[in-house]
């Protein structure tokens, strides 16, 4: 296989495809995927016209996208803004996809980015983001999925892990990035837990619906993000959280905690205070042990020491902070809000305007910039 041709060859066939109306970050992954057609067809059958080959490939893969993501989103139309609760009404076969896509011939990341790309329609780019790492890593990660998988029969589908895996980061991207898919996820797992009794796929779903439950109170009419302390609780969706705080208690009435009936958990605790002065933080910092405990994420930690500043004090906070690597994503903004609470508004300017020059979405970004100017407002 001459790698160096198809080098040289992609950015002739990226830009036919955009030429003939393919937008590029489509183009892009159409490319890709007939770069590794080329890769599993070329040594055995190489073509005449390798260009030709190249874009006529490519083009079919788009068009295939292009009608998938056409069809996922006539998906997304059936449903209704606010998921009903119950069992879901009626199936197709995206749930069966998601199984199909966790292959056991890969590993549990690449088999949900690999997911994540082909069923739930994320861009490369958002999928990065979930992973937090870079882009190109991600793409590299996709690519050789897509390679392991070719040609294989889909016989063995994945496990429950991997799909609850990756129907929690189509909520949370549908939740808080530029995609809605969150409604989507609802209905699917809702579709998986009236299939598969197990507790952590009611874990998944009653996290799922409490956080959708106060979905319609976290942005102001402007747009901008409404802190969870902030938010007007009478907008909540107390019959959505009573929903999943029934289907929480049910799953750890069985015993066999997980990571999602734990955030269940925090989210419930969150869910059952009428103000957020009476957010019961002891049990919430003693929930987020036992998640640091099933999955030991540098992330958890991180949620942690915000409960603990709120739970002991912000300085307790900034010291549970000072043991996490700062280069977490949230890290500098978590410090600015511990920093203002302990009243050093000066260092809580400067960290929040360094956390949104660093965040990752617009509204978040937005609401870390106002944050930063109120306190300066304050300081002048």
């Amino acid at each position: 296989m001459d790698e160096a041709l198809l080098r040289s060859l992609t950015p002739g066939v990226l830009g036919i495809l955009v030429r003939r109306g393919a937008d590029f970050a489509a183009a892009e992954d159409a490319v890709q995927d007939a770069l590794v057609e080329a890769v599993r067809v070329w040594p055995a059958d190489p073509p005449r016209d390798p260009k030709g080959w190249l874009v006529t490939v490519a083009w079919r893969r788009f068009l295939d996208a292009a009608r998938a993501d056409a069809a996922r989103r006539r998906r997304e139309d059936l449903v209704d803004e606010e998921p009903a609760p119950g069992p879901a009404s009626s199936a197709d076969d995206t749930l069966q996809l998601y199984f199909l896509c966790a292959h056991p011939s890969l590993t549990p990341s690449s088999a949900v980015a690999l997911t994540l790309r082909a069923v739930g329609g994320l861009t490369t780019r958002q999928i990065a983001q979930a992973y937090l790492v870079p882009e190109a890593t991600m793409a590299q990660r996709i690519s050789r999925a897509k390679r392991t998988v070719s040609g294989v029969r889909f016989d063995q589908p994945g496990d429950v892990a991997t799909v609850l895996r990756v129907l929690y980061l189509v909520f949370n991207e549908g939740y808080s990035g530029d995609v809605d898919l969150a409604a989507e996820a609802i209905r699917l797992t809702r579709q998986l837990a009236a299939a598969i009794d197990h507790p952590e796929v009611a874990g998944l779903l009653a996290l799922m619906l409490l956080h959708h439950a106060r979905r319609a109170a976290r942005t102001a009419p402007d747009g901008s993000l409404v802190p969870l302390a902030e938010q007007d609780r009478s907008r909540w969706d107390t019959a959505m959280i009573a929903e999943g705080v029934g289907i929480l208690q049910a799953a750890l009435a069985r015993d066999r905690l997980g990571e999602f009936q734990a955030q269940a958990a925090i989210a419930a605790l969150h869910a059952d205070a009428r103000t957020a002065e009476e957010t019961d933080w002891v049990q919430i910092v003693e929930w987020y042990d036992e998640l640091i405990r099933l999955t030991g994420s540098p992330v958890v930690r991180l949620n942690r020491a915000v409960a603990v500043g709120e739970a002991d004090g912000p300085r307790a906070g900034l010291a549970a902070l000072a043991a996490l690597d700062d280069s977490l994503p949230r890290h500098t903004a978590v410090s600015a809000y511990l920093h203002e609470r302990d009243g050093d508004l000066a260092t809580a300017a400067r960290l929040y305007a360094e956390a949104a020059r660093k965040a990752a979405h617009l509204a978040e970004r937005d609401h870390l910039t106002r944050q930063a100017a109120r306190l300066n407002a304050r300081l002048s």
